[in-house]
């Protein structure tokens, strides 16, 4: 076959490196780690790139899907440091980075009644390969209710409340569960959610949510104290939206554990 003029490696003149150049939305099954059955078959949005020097006019994408279609089956969390070296090596690149976002499954049961199902958690992991180091982020978002403790102070009857969607990023020394952040964000909430309620258990978590009223700032600061205490987190950052119920905007706190100060 007569070859073809390779345009990307042409170079470029404009002496403007990019950070990023890749491809994105890829969607990819992947095998996770599992508290309760081991592991976990799941879909993952996968984002793929790596860095362009600037004489470079382009990257070669066909070679992050051929990478890709090399894991056949089903990607790992084990296996990204494998898969970022292979992308690299492959495009010639100094850095190589991945996203992956996926739905995490646990089944939990109602409160009263012990109605069981499954309930979705958006998890995501962002790997980076940069001077041969590799480093890789957690985040967990967990929809939770919390109940505002102002209204609860100054209305006669009731108190508005809202759902709200905490999300923990952190780097661990050692592995930590998925399960085990989901845990930390629920406790601290006004009440968790469930996939099913009973009218037994619409009433427990109505009338939980009224005994444990929280902020957004509670929220935030309950979960980074909980995450403080865990030697094997090297670092975390707490976010906390509420859609707020009474307003039409969101109330929203958070906190990186780099820069804020416990006060002594």
């Amino acid at each position: 076959m007569e070859p073809l003029q390779d345009v990307q490696s042409q170079w470029d003149d404009r002496r403007l490196a990019i950070d990023k150049v890749g491809v994105k939305d890829i969607r990819y099954p992947i095998v996770v780690k599992d508290r309760s059955r081991g592991t976990q078959r799941t879909v993952a949005s996968i984002n793929m790139y790596v860095n362009l020097p600037h004489h470079f006019k382009g990257t070669h994408m066909s070679r992050f899907l051929e990478v890709l279609a090399e894991h056949d089956e089903a990607i790992s969390i084990e296996s990204m440091p494998d898969l970022l070296g292979k992308i690299r090596e492959r495009l010639s690149a100094e850095e190589a980075h991945i996203e992956l976002e996926f739905p995490y499954f646990v089944r939990k049961s109602a409160p009263v009644s012990g109605a069981t199902a499954l309930m979705d958690y958006r998890v995501r992991f962002f790997g980076t390969l940069q001077d041969g180091r590799y480093r890789m982020i957690l985040e967990v978002m967990v929809p939770v209710t919390t109940l505002c403790p102002c209204s609860k102070e100054i209305s006669q009857r009731g108190a508005h409340n809202q759902r709200s969607h905490v999300t923990v990023r952190l780097r661990f020394r050692r592995f930590v569960w998925v399960e085990e952040i989901i845990e930390r964000v629920e406790k601290n909430a006004s009440c968790q959610l469930y996939p099913i309620l009973k009218r037994p258990d619409e009433k427990y978590v109505t009338e939980m949510a009224y005994d444990n009223p929280r902020f957004v700032e509670d929220m935030v600061r309950s979960v980074a104290a909980d995450l403080e205490q865990d030697p094997r987190i090297a670092w975390f950052s707490v976010a906390a939206e509420n859609f707020e119920s009474i307003h039409n905007h969101s109330a929203f706190a958070f906190i990186d554990s780099a820069t804020s100060q416990r006060a002594t």
